[in-house]
């Protein structure tokens, strides 16, 4: 018998066998695999994947190499890892696609006070580690506090057409903080907010964004109307507390964007546990498995849990958030595991576009 002649079509059925385990569909069917390459027995090629904040990266190249080691004929196997983020959301006739962003993310809750501000920033920054090209806007007009948190003290340019966004971090930011001073209140009504929100999308110089995350006011009201008008939404994540005031006000956020035909990516518990920054020891004081059940009940992904721990406080009032301050915390990895979990759901609503104009993604099991 012959012995198998090493070819496109050989390493190519041999790579069958990585699967994407989001959108369960091997690499190839898929079309990660590009730039493949025979040289005698040297095989070289480059997995494309949806996101560079892909939890199991490592894994799925590892796999790769493996499977294509196997062939007869094979002496050295070479992979390149890369990403290219794909828009999440389609235009339509009345809300064009944003320029300069690939998918729109907002980041809201059912009341004040859960750490909304917080988990924006945080997560933004947790993308922006894994590789992401992120934004964030703050879509709070009444009370802009993204600028506070990143440490950031700037007045807003403009390049003769559209403002420029400051930047801190890696990640570019826009804020009605940027336009005020710090005790001056903002007393407009809705639509003066609408055009605020428009300006700040649309006139704004957004520059090569694969995640622009905009922080929402609590509550649901007239920004999260606005947006829903003005550009296309790859999905909302709600952020909660273990408590029930805070749980039953989810439920309310959760529906809001589902009426406004925004894909719930997913429900995330903050203040979930406190974490003792001495000894790493958790301890659930304000309940345990409320967000998690409210997302089981509600049939949306649960994001996570992220603790109580003083230095995500110390960070958000110095400007210099947990992530970058402490970025092999428990806390940190916490909200990179949140970045990782985001990336996902926006991969598949990517993928599967019809599902996500229907008002959820599907459940994804949480590693």
């Amino acid at each position: 018998m012959n012995p198998t002649v090493l070819s496109r079509e050989t390493v190519l059925g041999a790579l069958r066998v990585v699967i994407d385990p989001d959108l369960r569909q091997d690499i190839v069917a898929l079309g990660f695999v590009k730039a493949l390459s025979l040289d005698v027995g040297r095989v070289s090629f480059t997995i494309e994947l949806t996101t560079p904040a892909c939890p199991v990266k490592d894994q799925m190249r590892d796999q790769a190499i493996a499977a294509v080691r196997a062939l007869p004929g094979v002496t050295d196997v070479d992979v390149t890892m890369s990403a290219s983020v794909r828009s999440a959301a389609s235009p339509d006739a009345t809300r064009a696609a944003l320029p300069g962003v690939k998918n729109v993310i907002a980041v809201g809750a059912g009341k004040g006070g859960v750490g909304k501000t917080t988990v924006s920033v945080n997560l933004a920054l947790a993308l922006a580690r894994l590789g992401s090209k992120v934004g964030i806007l703050d879509g709070d007009i009444y009370g802009p506090n993204v600028p506070i948190m990143l440490g950031l003290n700037t007045q807003l340019g403009t390049d003769g057409e559209k403002i420029v966004p400051a930047e801190r971090y890696g990640v570019q930011v826009v804020s009605m903080g940027f336009l005020t001073s710090d005790d001056s209140p903002v007393i407009w009504r809705g639509p003066m907010l609408h055009g605020a929100v428009q300006q700040f999308f649309r006139e704004v110089a957004w520059k090569d964004l694969d995640y622009l995350i905009v922080d929402m006011p609590p509550g649901t009201g007239d920004v999260a109307l606005s947006l829903s008008q003005t550009v296309p939404v790859a999905g909302a994540i709600i952020v909660t507390t273990p408590q029930q005031v805070s749980l039953a006000d989810s439920r309310r956020a959760v529906r809001m964007y589902q009426k406004l035909n925004i894909p719930t990516l997913g429900l995330v518990e903050n203040m979930s546990y406190y974490a003792c920054p001495q000894c790493d020891h958790q301890a659930d004081i304000f309940g345990h498995g409320g967000g998690e059940q409210l997302a089981t009940d509600m049939e949306v992904t649960f994001l996570g849990r992220l603790p109580i721990y003083q230095p995500i406080r110390e960070g958000g009032d110095n400007g210099v958030p947990v992530v970058i301050a402490e970025p092999e915390s428990v806390a940190a990895r916490a909200f990179v595991t949140l970045a990782e979990r985001t990336a996902s759901q926006v991969s598949i609503a990517a993928h599967k576009p019809a599902e996500a104009t229907r008002g959820r993604i599907p459940l994804i099991p949480v590693r």
